[in-house]
């Protein structure tokens, strides 16, 4: 066998004996290059899922698919932060904590994605911006970084390429579960960034992928555990995902949201986009988020970033000139107090309405969703709808309408969990 054959490798991690760095340096590069094959890549992947990893495997997995490609070094006069969802509806903390977190004085170097499955992208969300751009050359997004403070932007093909790849063949391969491999693939684009610091937002409940404190537990834990042990100070928490996080889902429509908190508007994406900020500053010795969001500077920030960007300098001050209503807008009527929410449906409703994709390569519509939408323990009524269908045609916004309806508990029913679970701290 030549000494690049990965089989011993995957027999190794099968029969319960783990992964090196050696080993997973081999995989990774294999996966990079093509020298490990479809077959080998999904049985080393169907190896961790049966098997499991033990913190060093992971640590060294990580490590090896970030630096399967090219690793962002920057020489900033302040700390390089970042901050990750695991995905879920209503959520555009992003918009609001990069520009929060650079008015502090850290840079912000965000590179983020598009919708998956049911939850919302922050790619697809910024580019219902006309001119907005997220592919930027590197030396570009270095000078947006390095002069406003923040850039939100696509990964490059060369950023962690290992990852990209076995991503592909777990969906393949019906490993996708692996919380080994997920946390892998989270932390080797995140950490290929250059950051000195990540903070994690592990979405549980109804509207998240992991629907139990369990598993939503389990994962914060061993990505906390594996970025710091490849180096990047992080910390993360388990937040609610029983309800969208803004009364808003759809791209256009959470950007409207994104901007009144960054004007000032309350609410649940204020309260969490101030938290995790007010985290990522922590972390790296830094405060300042409430002031930054209460004076203005943040959404200064913003604005500057939007320009940098290709989008229009006064997004803030007129939304509506930039992001068209849709053509046909329809109350969701009801009666009762909303008990509970299928949030994961209220997402599949906005894929429907063309907010999403249900392949890849399928063009969105930025201006359809649901917007107002009321909140467990709220109170729907004659004047009252459970919120507004946003929609492209009468009987797409018909069929959603009832969708909402059927998501939507009435009754009495317990008060909603706390919006912050709880809080993973390195050990």
């Amino acid at each position: 066998m030549s000494p690049a054959d990965p089989r011993p490798v995957i027999a190794g991690v099968r029969d319960g004996r783990g992964l090196d760095e050696a080993g997973a340096a081999l995989i990774a590069t294999g996966l990079a290059d093509g020298s490990v094959s479809d077959a080998q890549a999904g049985a080393f992947a169907m190896a961790v899922l049966l098997s499991g990893l033990d913190e060093n495997g992971r640590v060294a997995l990580t490590r090896a698919m970030r630096d399967s490609g090219h690793v962002l070094r920057w020489d900033l006069p302040g700390p390089v932060v970042d901050k990750h969802s695991t995905g879920g509806i209503g959520d555009t903390v992003s918009l609001v904590l990069a520009p929060v977190v650079a008015a502090c004085g850290a840079f912000v170097p965000m590179i983020s994605g598009r919708g998956l499955g049911h939850t919302g992208g922050t790619l697809d969300k910024l580019e219902a911006i006309p001119g907005f751009r997220t592919a930027l050359p590197e030396d570009e997004f270095r000078q947006i970084v390095a002069a406003q403070g923040c850039a939100i932007v696509a990964a490059g093909k060369d950023l962690a390429p290992a990852d990209a790849r076995l991503y592909a063949i777990r969906d393949e391969s019906a490993t996708v579960g692996s919380i080994d491999l997920i946390t892998a693939s989270i932390l080797s684009k995140k950490l290929a960034a250059g950051l000195d610091a990540l903070v994690l937002d592990v979405k549980q409940g109804t509207g998240a992928f992991l629907r139990s404190p369990e598993a939503a537990l389990q994962l914060a834990r061993a990505l906390v555990d594996t970025a710091n042990g490849a180096g990047c100070r992080t910390r993360a928490f388990v937040t609610d995902m029983d309800q969208p996080l803004a009364r808003a889902a759809g791209n256009a429509l959470e950007l409207y949201e994104a901007i009144a908190v960054l004007k000032g508007a309350g609410g649940a994406l204020a309260e969490l986009s101030l938290a995790l900020a007010e985290a990522c500053l922590s972390v790296v010795h830094l405060d300042g988020a409430g002031h930054a969001l209460a004076s203005g500077t943040a959404a200064e920030r913003f604005a500057r970033m939007v320009v940098a960007q290709g989008g229009p300098a006064d997004l803030l001050e007129r939304p509506e000139a930039y992001l068209p209503p849709a053509p046909v807008i329809r109350p969701i009527p009801a009666r009762g107090r909303v008990a509970a929410i299928d949030t994961e449906a209220l997402g599949h409703a906005v894929v429907a309405l063309g907010g999403g994709r249900l392949h890849a390569g399928d063009r969105i519509d930025p201006r359809v969703g649901l917007a107002a939408l009321l909140r467990i323990g709220e109170e729907a009524g004659p004047d009252q709808p459970l919120g507004f269908v946003h929609a492209a045609t009468e009987a797409a916004a018909e069929a959603a309408v009832a969708t909402v309806q059927a998501a939507y508990l009435m009754g009495d029913g317990p008060a909603p969990g706390p919006l912050i679970r709880c809080e993973v701290l390195p050990e």
